[in-house]
């Protein structure tokens, strides 16, 4: 009974109260996304570490939740995948992509996984609000479609130099989609 709630239970608990109020750019609920995430990860039988990791992956950069709580709550293992799939916003936009690609690189296997499921979901997402918004859907981001695909194309190519896993097929089919738009 120590491990009540279980690991991913307080990740959940955490997503759902960090998350409450947003929307994600296209319109959805926000919290679609870090379940989105994790359940991509569940599917290809990544562990419960991995799992908790993806449904926080978005807590430190895009809400006020407390950091230190957030690794009191979920542990070393989780923080360290966290923080290696976070963006630091203090920089430019394409500093900031050119950054997180080292640092994913740079990260574990499990921080490449979270990272990969991250980027699948987001595609995923593109795909559905494309058919509905179509080219009008690149206002509702903080960059266009080229320096979009830029970001994927690069980040694509590190994951294949440095991990290998079946998403990143996955991954590479939507981005040849996002290339073909």
């Amino acid at each position: 009974m120590d491990d009540i709630p279980s690991l991913l239970e307080k990740a959940v608990r955490i997503a759902v109260e960090a998350h409450k109020d947003q929307k994600r750019k296209d319109g959805p609920p926000y919290i679609i996304h870090p379940f989105g995430v994790a359940l991509k990860l569940a599917k290809y039988g990544f562990s419960d570490t991995v799992v908790a990791a993806a449904l926080v992956h978005d807590v430190l950069e895009d809400t006020e939740y407390p950091p230190d709580t957030m690794h009191a709550e979920l542990g070393d293992e989780v923080w360290a995948i966290i923080q290696s799939v976070t963006n630091d916003d203090s920089l430019s936009w394409e500093d900031k992509k050119l950054k997180y690609i080292e640092t994913v690189r740079a990260g574990s296997d499990d921080a490449k996984a979270v990272a990969t499921g991250d980027k699948i979901h987001n595609m995923e997402s593109l795909v559905i609000a494309y058919k509905e918004h179509g080219d009008t859907l690149w206002t509702k981001f903080n960059a266009n479609k080229v320096k979009k695909l830029w970001f994927e194309e690069k980040m694509l190519a590190m994951l294949k130099e440095s991990w290998s896993h079946p998403m990143i097929q996955e991954y590479e089919s939507l981005v040849a989609w996002m290339r073909s738009l």
